[in-house]
């Protein structure tokens, strides 16, 4: 994995807008519907060339496939794994009964009201049978795209993203296993085929793990010890699933959601980064451009980051549409330069900006780009001063 030995390099999360006819394409996939594969297949080819080279245009260092040819960061998993069934059961739903709703229902009422119809809903799955991972020839034709794409690009690396075991838990009950444990350590089995097809493929690996932090979010009953045992199992169950694979070639995201609302009630950073850490991982992603935890560098005051090991704090919000000034990203990598080392920091973004494929317009494309752009920028007016 490369590190900023001698300037400050860029990347972000994952997930960009998709064309119109591959959003149309991937709802009808996700529906169950009919659709035309070979249109997919070129469609996705398409869009992963031209988004791998408006981030390359921008001047982001680490690029990847923007997510096209998936509906969400989450629930693309459902047609790579085997044993599951359709079900009315409903997996984890953030946003209800939340510490956030319950704090401010006018306002997650409201913004449900405007949204309903908005989003193409994959059908509910349920475990019913061993976890298999059966997606390996759709992953093999995503590496390809990327790497195809990557190729006439000036850009230092390629990273594919691929959601975590806790994740994948949470949004497909379990019916089958005896113990939530158990079918814990079964999906991180067959999540292992990917995480080792990604990492076999020269690319770099990033795991994206909201649930981390979200569930506390969600879990209004619990306390944040409560919270932290979860936690530990969890990463513990996510190594299980890393198990063999080099530290340096992968990358963890934690964040604490898509949500531009009141954000009052999320987890602090100092009351779970040493649990993060234990990720067998060289990089770290966070939340640390959005107000409501920008504050939180200086929790690495007191924290060691581990040997040869970087942090990626988001210095660009996918929480608001205002463009961060090229000045206020350089201050905030140097801040974070002045407590890890230059070497230790690369700028990145607080989270994807089409996690979810139906909502793309939350923050419109052009302002993401503009985004990219001043976060290239920054980093640039950053290394300037370490360099």
């Amino acid at each position: 994995m490369k590190r900023s030995t001698d300037r400050i390099l860029t990347t972000h999360v994952g997930s960009l807008a998709r064309p119109q006819r591959q959003l149309e394409l991937l709802f009808a996939k996700e529906r169950g519907e009919a659709y035309d594969a070979d249109e997919f297949a070129s469609s996705t080819r398409e869009a992963v060339d031209d988004i791998v080279a408006q981030q390359a245009q921008c001047g982001i260092d680490v690029v990847c496939d923007g997510e096209q040819g998936k509906s969400s960061f989450l629930t693309y998993i459902t047609e790579r794994l085997r044993g599951f069934s359709p079900s009315e059961k409903q997996g984890e739903d953030l946003w209800v009964d939340s510490r956030e709703t319950l704090a401010f229902p006018e306002f997650y009422d409201a913004h449900r009201k405007a949204r309903e119809g908005l989003i193409a809903k994959p059908v509910r799955l349920v475990c019913t049978g061993p976890v298999e991972y059966v997606g390996h020839d759709i992953l093999q034709r995503e590496i390809a795209n990327v790497k195809a794409a990557a190729e006439h690009q000036d850009v230092e690396e390629v990273f594919m993203t691929a959601v975590s075991p806790s994740d994948v838990e949470g949004q497909q009950p379990n019916a089958f296993y005896k113990t939530d444990e158990e079918y814990l350590f079964a999906i991180a089995d067959a999540m292992h085929n990917e995480y080792q097809a990604i990492v076999d493929s020269g690319l770099i690996l990033q795991i994206d793990d909201p649930r981390l932090l979200t569930y506390y979010i969600s879990r209004p009953d619990l306390t944040v010890e409560d919270c932290r045992k979860w936690a530990e199992v969890r990463v513990e169950a996510l190594n299980h699933a890393l198990k063999g694979l080099p530290e340096d070639r992968v990358r963890f995201h934690t964040c604490y959601g898509i949500n531009i609302g009141p954000r009052v009630h999320e987890m602090n950073l100092a009351d779970i980064v040493d649990i993060m850490l234990k990720v067998n991982a060289g990089a770290y992603l966070f939340e640390a451009g959005n107000p409501r935890h920008e504050h939180e560098w200086r929790v690495w005051e007191n924290v060691k980051v581990p040997e040869g090991k970087s942090l990626i704090p988001g210095v660009i919000s996918h929480s608001t549409p205002l463009v961060e000034h090229p000045e206020l990203i350089a201050q905030r990598l140097l801040r974070f330069a002045s407590v890890v080392g230059r070497e230790n920091v690369m700028g990145g973004s607080d989270c994807g900006f089409a996690s979810f494929a139906a909502i793309e317009q939350e923050i419109h494309p052009s302002i993401v780009w503009a985004k990219f752009a001043n976060l290239a920028e920054g980093a640039r007016l950053a290394s300037a001063e370490l360099w």
